[in-house]
């Protein structure tokens, strides 16, 4: 049988595929409203897109003409504050603490095989040991930072340990950059 010509059998294909969206149409009309919202929005994404990478391109080409702040001012954190002291008595949260500590325990009661001198190192609390930080420095930090790790590992004083002396070492770079210059 020889095949029809081409025309017919495209105009017959037509033919069908409109009857079976013809069929399609009462249950494409019930879900019409959630695919045209479905399109509103990806349209106001795609533009919200476009609008971003605008301000990103903008955002480069105005950069060369102003300069960056290395840390913004409103990025502060309480050991990076100088110590505020009234009365000679520095003004820490933990300090009243610390002092009723001493009075309640004589000279030589406190265990002192802490490291770098603390004494009770490991009956510290989290809040405790974040209050004394401001007092330490970098090599005192690492020798802390080391008897943590061999001894408690509590990953909450590790990471704090960490954090202050990574604090230390850029503030102390910063200030021999500066001092150098």
């Amino acid at each position: 049988m020889k095949p029809l010509p081409l025309p017919l059998r495209i105009a017959a294909g037509l033919a069908v595929t409109t009857v079976e969206r013809a069929r399609e149409l009462p249950r494409q009309l019930t879900g019409l409203p959630v695919t045209v919202a479905s399109q509103v929005l990806q349209l106001s994404m795609r533009v919200q897109q476009h609008i971003t990478e605008l301000a990103i391109k903008g955002d480069d080409a105005l950069a060369a003409l102003r300069p960056v702040e290395e840390a913004p001012s409103w990025a502060t954190f309480d050991e990076d504050l100088p110590a505020e002291s009234t009365n000679g008595v520095a003004d820490d949260p933990w300090s009243q603490e610390e002092q009723a500590l001493a009075a309640d325990h004589p000279e030589g009661e406190f265990d002192t095989a802490g490291p770098a001198g603390v004494a009770g190192y490991d009956d510290l609390t989290l809040p405790q040991l974040r209050a004394r930080l401001r007092r330490f420095s970098a090599e005192q930090l690492e020798e802390i930072l080391a008897y943590e790790r061999d001894h408690a590992n509590r990953p909450q004083f590790t990471g704090m340990l960490a954090r202050r002396l990574g604090n230390l070492h850029r503030t102390g770079e910063a200030s021999e950059e500066n001092n150098g210059q």
